[in-house]
């Protein structure tokens, strides 16, 4: 496990930006040529599928050996996913959202190959130093990708992509340039990015306290067995909190933009 956070969180932008060109060009973007220092991560994604050897439980472990606290419990029926959200004491640490895919709930075609990636993987390897931005530790048929695309946009990019940051997000509130989503949203379409417009361009809002916006995601090239293709990557995603009657910034997540920002990866 990362004993510095820090360390950790650096490896996995690295890890990120490697297939996410745009991430790079819109911290420009928003940072201003002179300083690319300021932009505040609000929180950063992962995903899973829920079976023994990579429970969300096994990636939450790495944060929570780093003082990460369970705050909370997130369902997307539609999509199968259990999700939790960890904070972290220092509030200037970003948030961490882990969902993980119900695999019992899918077809039993759709089950049995997940099953048969995940066998392929070391269990192991679930607690080395680097497990979250180590990718894919199984091989994929680009049939199989397409088996599962069918069925779940989150199984085929999972499958695909394996473990890694699925999004990072950048805190609104603490741009120096503006901090209003609406205003960044301009910016962004202004400068050719393609925004992900499921549930609207904005999800949520003053009234649950979170106001969130995402890219759609880059596309990359991921080595299937038999060939390399280009592929939706990873996204960025841009967070405006609102405070709370105790005067509090609002820190939790919304069910109901999650389940749309998910869409940002989809591929059809």
């Amino acid at each position: 496990m990362h004993s510095n956070i820090d360390t950790l969180f650096a490896n996995m932008w690295d890890d990120y930006v490697a297939i996410t060109p745009s991430a790079y060009k819109i911290h420009a973007l928003l940072a201003g040529e002179e300083n690319t220092s300021e932009i505040v991560n609000d929180h950063v994604a992962f995903r899973t599928f829920a079976l023994d050897k990579t429970a969300l439980d096994k990636l939450a472990a790495h944060f929570l050996a780093l003082g990460y606290e369970e705050k909370g419990d997130y369902n997307f029926e539609a999509k199968k996913l259990t999700a939790k959200h960890f904070e972290h004491p220092d509030d200037t640490q970003p948030k961490v959202f882990i969902s993980e895919l119900r695999v019992n709930e899918l077809s039993q075609q759709a089950q049995a190959i997940i099953e048969s990636l995940v066998a392929q993987m070391d269990g192991e390897q679930v607690t080395a130093d680097n497990f979250l931005y180590s990718g894919r530790h199984w091989k994929v048929s680009k049939a199989d990708y397409d088996t599962l695309l069918n069925e779940s946009e989150y199984a085929a990019w999972l499958a695909a992509w394996g473990f890694r940051a699925n999004h990072f997000t950048v805190s609104v509130n603490h741009l120096s340039s503006t901090n209003e989503l609406e205003e960044v949203n301009t910016l962004l379409k202004d400068a050719g990015f393609v925004l992900n417009t499921s549930g609207g361009e904005i999800k949520g809002g003053p009234e649950v306290y979170l106001a969130q916006s995402s890219t759609m995601a880059d596309s990359a090239e991921v080595a299937f067995s038999e060939e390399t293709l280009a592929i939706p990557s990873c996204f960025y995603e841009f967070a405006q909190r609102y405070t709370m009657d105790n005067g509090k910034l609002y820190q939790g997540f919304v069910a109901a933009s999650a389940d749309k920002i998910f869409e940002s990866t989809n591929a059809k």
